[in-house]
């Protein structure tokens, strides 16, 4: 019988242990089915159709998410179930610049409190769309877990962008935690 969200949350909150994020990584419970449970791609999480309206559980869920080869799962000490993710697990809904050109960092909040700074353990990749060229923009939060970076954030990360060399080219990107990011080849934004 697979579990119902209750019941994760119930197991999640007595495994729960000081104020860190769980070992999702050291837990090994057997698979117990999927959950009706779907993460959308502006972030909303639903549970059954319906969109799970407390925070709070939100965030307690999004603590205990991993992902694994076959997919998303929800990992407690006694129980794995998979989820459906649209996209990308999290959304970067807010970022903060300090420093500029190679010294600048960028600071990244998701919609569930979750804090990186992009560098080289917390990489920022731009896929585009290959029939519109839509780019979607992400960054690495934690363990194989990345957020989709919102639209206005992109925006303001657009006026950050500098022009440097990346693996012989010229690219239009990023600077963070002494790493490069590349957005867009510069001879795109020549017309070129």
């Amino acid at each position: 019988m697979t579990p119902s969200a209750e019941g994760i949350a119930a197991s999640v909150r007595a495994a729960k242990t000081g104020k860190g994020l769980p070992p999702v990584h050291l837990w090994n419970p057997p698979f117990c089915g999927d959950l009706d449970m779907r993460i959308a791609r502006d972030g909303t999480w639903f549970y059954q159709g319906t969109p799970i309206g407390r925070p709070e559980l939100v965030r307690l869920f999004s603590t205990i998410l991993r992902k694994d080869p076959e997919g998303y799962r929800l990992v407690t000490p006694v129980e794995k179930v998979g989820i459906i993710v649209d996209d990308a697990p999290f959304v970067a809904v807010d970022f903060e610049a300090t420093g500029t050109g190679r010294e600048q960092v960028l600071q990244f909040e998701t919609n569930v409190g979750d804090l990186a700074e992009a560098g080289p353990d917390h990489p920022i990749r731009v896929v585009r769309d290959a029939e519109t060229g839509e780019p979607s923009p992400y960054v690495h939060i934690r363990a194989d877990l990345e957020a989709l970076i919102d639209r206005k954030s992109f925006y303001r990360l657009v006026e950050l962008c500098v022009h440097a060399d990346h693996e012989g080219a010229q690219w239009f990107g990023l600077w963070s935690g002494g790493a490069f990011f590349p957005v867009i080849p510069s001879a795109e934004l020549d017309g070129g």
